[in-house]
């Protein structure tokens, strides 16, 4: 029930720390895959590390805070294929460090855009068409932050929380037209870059990307389909 073999499968966030994950889980089942980043050459980069088949993969550089561009790109999407069945939406960012009372606004806009308004922009796009077409999922990537909220972690928890409420809300509104919207919610995830800012933790305890992409996987599968709305927590054990 998990096989989605000739699916089209929108990917936005597809380089990085978990994107390359989630495009591989995708891409070994045959999927027909559009992916997105900010940068060309490190989308070139992520299709030739993981040899991706040309005839079959979307490289769309896209800034997902500009409305027009994620217009264009979720319409080149449609051009090319005829539809778009799922969407992972793994685009996302972290800042924080210091206090409400000393954080830079434009810390604050950019958290909110980067997190929450790009998510929004996608489905605004994209569910026109799928409602067209009675079916789609949207699975977008959240955090245990808005679930145990700390200090000096406003403008990412507070970004991450409104992105729990907006698959929610697209859930209500969707799931009687065979579309299904959910999110995952990871702790602290083991990437480079992560391990760059925290040396001593003991990273047995984070969670992989890979097990992040095979959730994300199910979610946007038949097997998934009476899930709506959901959060699902993947915490590993951090």
């Amino acid at each position: 029930m998990l096989a989605l073999q000739d699916r089209v499968v929108l990917i936005n966030g597809a380089t990085g720390g978990l994107g390359p994950a989630v495009v591989r889980v995708f891409a070994n089942d045959g999927c027909m895959l559009a992916l997105t980043a900010r940068n060309q050459d490190e989308l070139d980069q992520t299709a030739t590390t993981l040899g991706l088949a040309p005839d079959k993969t979307l490289l769309l550089p896209t800034d997902l805070t500009d409305p027009d561009a994620v217009k264009q790109m979720v319409q080149r999407v449609y051009t090319h294929t005829g539809r778009i069945d799922a969407v992972a939406h793994v685009t996302g960012g972290f800042s924080g460090g210091v206090p409400v009372a000393e954080i830079d606004p434009q810390a604050w806009y950019a958290m909110l855009n980067l997190n929450l308004s790009a998510a929004f922009l996608v489905a605004r796009f994209v569910l026109p068409l799928m409602l067209r077409q009675a079916y789609g999922q949207l699975v977008f990537v959240s955090s245990r932050s808005p679930r145990q909220p700390t200090a000096n972690l406003a403008e990412y928890t507070v970004s991450k929380g409104g992105l729990d409420v907006l698959v929610q809300v697209l859930a209500q509104e969707t799931r009687q037209h065979g579309i299904n919207v959910n999110a995952v919610a990871p702790s602290v995830i083991d990437t480079e870059a992560n391990r760059r800012f925290n040396p001593d933790a003991d990273y047995t305890h984070w969670v992989t990307p890979e097990s992040i992409a095979g959730v994300i996987h199910f979610l946007a599968s038949a097997a998934a389909r009476d899930i709506h709305g959901a959060i699902i927590p993947i915490y590993g054990r951090a």
